[in-house]
C-alpha cells in the first residue's frame, strides 16, 4: 500500500504546506491509478448526463407547451429510482462493480441512441421521451451505488477523503459546465444534437471502465434479494452514527433547498428575469466547487461528526439570511455560493462517515440507501417549500426552511449523539481491515476468515 508522505515534506510538487492544506489533494489522481481511470470516465459521463438533462424538458415543453408535462417528466425519472435503489445497492455487493458500471454505462449509451431516433421523428411521440427518461433513472440507480461503493477499494483509508472530495469537485464542476454547454448545443443544433453529446461522453466513460481493473466482492455475499435488503437495512439501523448522518442530510435538503422558489425569487424579488433564475440556480453550484476546491485539509479533520453537524448549521444560516437579502441580488448571490460550500462540506464528511464505517459487503446497499435520501429529500423540500410560499411568501419560505435547518441540526445531534462524538481517524494502522482498500489488480481473498471488517465490531 502506498502511503502518502507527511504534510510539509518535500513530496507534492513544490507546494508549501500551507498550499497543500488549503487546496484540494489531488494524490489520489497522482498515485492510485485504477482510481485515475474511475474519475476521469465519471466526470466526462456526468458532464454528458448533465447535458441530457437539460435537453430532456426543453424537448418536452416545446412539445407540449405544458408545464405539466415536465412535472410528468420528472415523476418518469424518480418513480424507477426510489423502486429499485435498494435492489441496485444488493447488485453492487453482489458482483463485480466494474462489470456493473460496464452494463449501465451500456446501458445508458443506448438509452440515448433510441433518444436520438425519437427525436429525429417529424412529430417525437412525448410516450417515447417519457419512457426513456424512465429506463435512465432506473440505469443510473445501479450506476450510483457501484459507482460510489467502488471507491473505497481504489484508494487507500488515508487518501479516501481526497478522493471523495475529487468525486464532488467533478460532480459539482459537471453541474456548473454541463447545463451551460447543453443550452449552447440546444440553441445550435437542438435536443438531438444534445443526446449525441452525451452520447459521445459514454463512449470515453465506457473506455476507462474497460482499462479500469475488476473489483469483485472482497467477501462472500448475499445473493440480490429480500434478505441482503434486509441485512442492509439492518446495518444502518445498527449504526446510529450513519443513521445520524442520513438524518442530518435529509433535513438540510427538505428545508435548506429552495432552488424550487428561484424562479419566484428571481422574476418577483429581485426582479432579475430569466437570466437572474439561472445564476441563482449557478451559485451554489459555484460555492460548492470552490469549497471542494480547497478542501485540501478534510483529511486532518478527525472530529467528523461535528465538522458535519456544524456545517449544517453554517448552510441553514446561509440559506436563513439569504431569504433576507432582497435588497441586492449580488448579496444573495454570495450567500448563494456560501451555502453551496457548506454543502459540499457537509457532504463529503458525511460520505467520510459513511465509507469508513461501513465494511466493503455492504458499502452498496448502504449506498443505495443513501441514494433514496438524496433522490427524494430535495423533492420532499420543493414541495414544502412551494406549500409555505403560497400561504406566506416565497421569502418566507426561505427563512423558515432556513431556520428550520438549523433547528433540525440540533434535534439531529440530540437524537443521534454518536455522530456529535463522531472521530475518524485515516492514518493506516495495522488493525485496519486491509480488504476495505486493496490494490485493485490485486484483490484480496474473499474467503480469508482474517478479513473480518474492523468496522463491524460496532462503533
Amino acid at each position: 500500500m502506498t502511503i502518502d508522505a507527511p504534510t510539509g515534506s518535500p513530496q507534492g510538487g513544490g507546494l508549501t504546506p500551507v498550499r497543500r492544506r488549503l487546496f484540494l489533494d489531488i494524490s489520489p489522481l497522482r498515485v492510485d491509478r485504477e482510481y485515475r481511470k474511475l474519475w476521469t470516465g465519471q466526470i466526462v459521463s456526468v458532464m454528458g448526463n448533465q447535458v441530457t438533462r437539460i435537453a430532456l424538458p426543453y424537448q418536452v415543453y416545446v412539445l407540449t407547451g405544458s408545464p405539466l408535462a415536465i412535472a410528468v417528466l420528472t415523476a418518469a425519472q424518480l418513480l424507477p429510482i426510489l423502486v429499485l435503489s435498494l435492489a441496485a445497492g444488493a447488485i453492487a455487493d453482489a458482483f463485480d462493480r466494474r462489470k456493473v458500471l460496464m452494463a449501465t454505462q451500456a446501458g445508458l449509451a443506448l438509452t440515448n441512441v433510441c433518444l436520438i431516433i425519437v427525436s429525429l421523428q417529424p412529430d417525437p411521440p412525448v410516450w417515447a421521451i417519457y419512457a426513456l427518461a424512465a429506463v435512465i433513472g432506473a440505469l443510473l440507480s445501479l450506476d450510483w451505488p457501484a459507482r460510489l461503493a467502488a471507491v473505497p477499494r481504489l484508494v487507500p483509508r488515508e487518501r479516501l477523503p481526497s478522493a471523495i472530495a475529487l468525486t464532488q469537485l467533478s460532480q459539482n464542476a459537471s453541474a456548473i459546465m454541463g447545463p451551460a454547454l447543453g443550452g449552447i448545443i440546444l440553441a445550435w443544433v437542438g435536443p438531438t444534437g444534445a443526446f449525441a453529446t452525451d452520447l459521445a461522453a459514454f463512449a470515453i466513460s465506457i473506455w476507462a471502465l474497460v482499462a479500469l481493473a475488476p473489483i469483485p466482492p472482497l467477501h462472500q455475499t448475499l445473493a440480490p434479494g429480500l434478505t441482503a435488503i434486509k441485512e442492509g437495512l439492518a446495518f444502518v439501523r445498527s449504526r446510529k452514527v450513519i443513521l445520524g448522518a442520513f438524518a442530518i442530510d435529509l433535513d438540510a435538503m427538505v428545508f435548506g433547498r429552495p432552488v424550487g422558489l428561484f424562479p419566484i425569487l428571481a422574476l418577483d424579488v429581485f426582479h432579475a428575469g430569466a437570466a437572474g433564475v439561472g445564476m441563482l440556480a449557478a451559485a451554489p453550484a459555484v460555492g460548492a466547487f470552490i469549497g471542494a476546491l480547497l478542501s485540501g485539509s478534510l483529511s486532518s479533520i478527525q472530529r467528523v461528526g461535528r465538522a458535519v453537524v456544524l456545517s449544517v448549521i453554517a448552510w441553514g444560516t446561509m440559506v436563513t439570511l439569504f431569504g433576507l437579502s432582497d435588497f441586492s441580488f449580488q448579496v444573495a448571490l454570495v450567500l448563494l455560493a456560501l451555502s453551496g460550500a457548506a454543502d459540499v462540506l457537509s457532504t463529503m464528511l458525511r460520505w467520510t462517515i459513511v465509507q469508513t464505517e461501513t465494511p466493503d459487503q455492504l458499502r452498496g446497499r448502504v449506498t443505495s440507501i443513501n441514494n433514496m435520501s438524496v433522490t427524494s429529500g430535495p423533492r420532499l423540500g420543493d414541495i414544502r417549500a412551494a406549500t409555505v410560499a403560497t400561504v406566506f411568501g416565497a421569502q418566507a419560505a426561505v427563512v423558515t426552511g432556513g431556520l428550520m435547518c438549523v433547528a433540525g441540526a440540533i434535534l439531529v445531534t440530540r437524537a443521534f449523539p454518536a455522530l456529535w462524538r463522531h472521530s475518524v481517524h485515516l492514518r493506516t494502522r495495522e488493525s485496519d481491515d486491509p480488504a476495505d482498500h486493496p490494490p485493485a489488480e490485486a484483490p484480496a481473498d474473499p474467503v480469508d476468515p482474517a478479513d473480518q471488517p474492523a468496522d463491524d465490531t460496532g462503533q
